[in-house]
């Protein structure tokens, strides 16, 4: 059994106004894909194609429309406040932007306490010894405990979103774009300490981005989406050598090439050209395209 299992999720918002029909917009729609345990999944696409909101969707921090969510076998999209909020212990974010995802009012002792906090977890002197035990674990001094987020650079706050998502022992972590926004000289530093984490703590990934030279490099299996709806689905290795929608094509192609003796060649992509109601069809193992 799949650790999570998503099926034919939707998620439209209504913009409403006098004297005219509400304007609806598919944010996602019809989006069906399963993780399995210890796996490292790919959500990959442009700015608006319905990744993080997907994401979101999954965790139910943003209600869908229509789907159903199962995670270890049980429907996430069903439970009622209380047991979803048990449930959110094993399921946890990072969150893109670690200059906007910290409190800048709380020292970071608070912040790591907080979720433990909430869900009643421990004693004060346990929760502060646990938020020291997470900060070394993702490799920070405990002198940290009493600083504010101000104080760090980009890489060092997201390291701390990276320990409050873990406070809880989560088993499955959404990684919304978690090196975006951080410089180039630091996102390796983050990816490896994500597959450092994994390995140590028997985590499972679902990894947004929109950088396919890293998606190749930690996941295992992609899913390409294209105005929230996935287009493309298979192993990495797959998916790289042999894309099959022209939407895949076109983003891979936009890939730099280190290499400044190679010429890129870059491949248009003409919506026109697709059917966006075509089923998802599997055309070789584990390799889906519509």
């Amino acid at each position: 059994m799949p650790l999570l299992e998503v099926r034919r999720l939707g998620k439209r918002y209504e913009q409403r106004a006098l004297w005219r029909p509400p304007r609806v917009t598919h944010a996602v729609r019809d989006v069906s894909f399963t993780i399995e345990e210890g796996e490292t999944f790919g959500l990959v696409g442009e700015s608006g194609s319905g990744k993080t909101t997907t994401g979101r969707c999954v965790l139910r921090l943003i209600e869908p429309t229509v789907g159903e969510v199962r995670f270890k076998g049980e429907d996430v999209l069903s439970l009622d406040r209380k047991a979803l909020r048990h449930r959110r212990r094993q399921m946890q974010m990072v969150f893109q932007d670690p200059y906007a995802s910290l409190n800048p009012r709380h020292r970071v002792s608070t912040i790591l306490e907080e979720p433990l906090d909430i869900h009643t977890v421990g004693t004060p002197t346990w929760r502060h010894a646990r938020a020291t035990e997470l900060l070394e674990l993702v490799g920070l001094d405990r002198d940290a405990m009493t600083r504010y987020p101000h104080e760090f650079s980009g890489g060092q706050r997201q390291r701390i979103g990276i320990a409050r998502a873990l406070a809880l022992e989560p088993s499955f972590i959404v990684a919304d774009e978690p090196v975006s926004a951080l410089d180039v000289s630091v996102q390796a530093q983050i990816v490896n300490l994500l597959a450092q984490l994994q390995q140590q703590l028997s985590l499972t990934y679902l990894f947004i981005s929109h950088d396919l030279r890293l998606v190749r490099h930690i996941c295992t299996r992609v899913a390409v989406m294209y105005r929230g709806r996935i287009v493309e689905l298979a192993p990495v290795a797959s998916l790289f050598e042999a894309p099959r929608h022209p939407y895949t094509r076109a983003l891979l192609s936009a890939v730099p090439v280190p290499d400044p003796d190679v010429l890129p060649q870059r491949i248009e992509f003409d919506p026109a050209t697709v059917d966006p109601d075509a089923p998802l069809l599997e055309i070789s193992p584990g390799h889906f395209a519509r």
